[in-house]
């Protein structure tokens, strides 16, 4: 057993990654070293968690709502729901962190808000995912097409891979704009994408009609849907990372799969500072009046 403050770590020796012999211990000392530049994207947030006490290729399930039996820095906050205020998970620090590795989580989803400011997101979130077959090279473009395209509406977005085969590009912003507003502009961007180029974008999740495109998803942005957090591991082969990129990063040679458990700490390291270090200071209100039309005009 591992003792951090008001956490006990059991079971550190428990392999979670069986193909990379990682446990439950490595887990924890990833999150330990990764925890200053995670944690400003994660604490009081309302949480999802995919938790595989047994380890990613054994059963997992998803968990929002408390349950008895959470070490004490699991916290949890009351939000309303579609029939009525139940409790979400929330963590408020380090502690929380390592409680989440203790209760076997292996994915980290965060809603778009703090729990303070429930009604109104403070980041939006598109979803760059591309058929299994398709070029990487169409993935880079699309993100710089909405880097671009934001940028014109006076908003900075942020990039990161998900720890599977796409990119997200986040973007924060004040919490003043209802979700109902938020997610009006983000398919007003994302229509817009599409129509400039039905050949490479689509923005509907069909399957059937995705084949050699790439699935401009802005589906993160209403309220109760949840996304990777940034530096969250995902419960797939190789551990992979979900990792926030500077946008120079992203060329032909960057393999998504690359960032794992074992490789982004160093990373950090080498880089000496958070590539998303900006982060906080770019938020800025959402342009609702310039919309689509402006993006049209000069992306």
């Amino acid at each position: 057993m591992i003792a951090s403050g008001e956490v006990h770590l059991t079971h550190p020796d428990r392999v979670l990654y069986s193909e990379r012999g990682l446990t439950k211990g490595d887990l924890a000392v990833y999150y330990a070293r990764v925890a200053q530049y995670m944690l400003p994207h994660l604490v009081q947030r309302p949480l999802m968690l995919k938790r595989c006490p047994e380890g990613a290729d054994h059963n997992c399930f998803y968990q929002k709502h408390p349950s008895p039996g959470l070490p004490r820095p699991v916290h949890h906050v009351l939000v309303e729901e579609k029939h009525g205020p139940k409790r979400q998970l929330m963590i408020e620090d380090v502690q929380g962190l390592l409680a989440l590795i203790q209760i076997g989580t292996l994915e980290i989803h965060s809603w778009g808000c703090r729990a303070q400011h429930a009604e109104c997101p403070d980041q939006l979130v598109f979803d760059i995912d591309p058929d299994v077959d398709l070029d990487w090279a169409l993935v880079l473009e699309a993100a710089q097409r909405i880097h671009v395209g934001l940028g014109v509406l006076g908003l900075t977005g942020f990039v990161k891979t998900t720890g599977g085969k796409g990119l997200h590009v986040v973007v924060p912003i004040l919490p003043v704009t209802p979700w109902e507003d938020a997610k009006r502009f983000t398919k007003s961007v994302v229509d817009t994408l599409v129509r400039a180029e039905p050949d490479k974008y689509l923005a509907t999740a069909s399957k059937r009609r995705r084949a050699g495109k790439v699935f401009l998803d802005d589906l993160r942005n209403v309220r109760g849907a949840t996304s990777i957090v940034p530096f969250s591991t995902r419960a797939r082969p190789g551990a992979p990372v979900s990792t926030p990129l500077a946008w120079e990063e992203l060329t032909p040679t960057l393999r998504p799969e690359s960032f794992t458990l074992e490789s982004v700490p160093a990373r950090l390291e080498a880089l000496g500072e958070d590539p998303w270090q900006d982060f906080e200071a770019a938020r800025a209100p959402l342009p609702l009046k310039l919309g689509a039309e402006k993006l049209q005009r000069k992306g």
